[in-house]
């Protein structure tokens, strides 16, 4: 029996990646599915206009912060941003297979139920970061404040008070709602199995019992 191709193989992937288990109420589906679109925004951006140059900042060139000399701030955007939307994609596990029982490609675990509070402890933690972070930054930019609450510098989008500014704070605008989707796919995956004993694995998508 020949193989399945290389594209047949990435949409079994993606398809064992964020298809919901049985159970999974359809309000949680979609905060899974939003959560990638909440870093979007901001991300598309920060690479428009700094990694592409388009005057997106109104010719205001923010400086380099705590980014070291000899990484190109081109790259460095770049990169933060795909690694944002990485930190987004796992919100899937809160309610796919894999995050009930330890995918095949994991040695030593694979087949296995996940613990509940494996998912629960870093997923709670992380949405309760996120908010407070978020709405921190949301705070301090009404106010025209830097994260330690000095006044934001010259060079800072933000100051402009136009359509910059306001596109910025658009495009940023979505991550508030981040830590809270997040918060809620915790409790819905706390509720869900908390006192159950996990399915099987080998009735879990994509997922192979040992």
């Amino acid at each position: 029996m020949s193989e399945p191709a290389p594209h047949g193989r990435l949409r079994t992937a993606w398809a064992a990646f964020h298809t919901p288990v049985a159970g999974v109420a359809r309000g949680t589906r979609l905060m899974a599915a939003l959560i990638p679109f909440t870093v979007l925004p901001a991300s598309i951006w920060r690479i428009a206009g700094i990694t592409c140059h388009l005057p997106l900042d109104g010719g205001l060139h923010p400086g380099r912060g705590q980014v070291p000399a000899w990484l190109p701030m081109e790259f460095y955007v770049l990169l933060i941003s795909v690694l944002s939307e990485a930190l987004a994609l796992p919100a899937f596990g809160l309610i796919a297979g894999w995050g009930e029982v330890w995918p095949r490609w994991i040695p030593r675990l694979r087949g296995r139920p996940v613990p509940v509070l494996a998912a629960v402890i870093p997923a709670g933690l992380g949405a309760t970061i996120l908010t407070a972070m978020w709405s921190w930054a949301t705070v301090t930019e009404a106010f025209g404040r830097t994260a330690d609450w000095r006044p934001l510098p010259p060079d800072n989008p933000m100051t402009l008070h136009d359509w910059h500014s306001a596109l910025m704070a658009a495009a940023y605008a979505p991550l508030l709602l981040w830590g809270p989707l997040l918060g809620w796919l915790t409790v819905a995956y706390w509720r869900r199995r908390a006192g159950h004993r996990p399915r099987p694995a080998a009735t879990v998508a994509g997922v192979a019992p040992r």
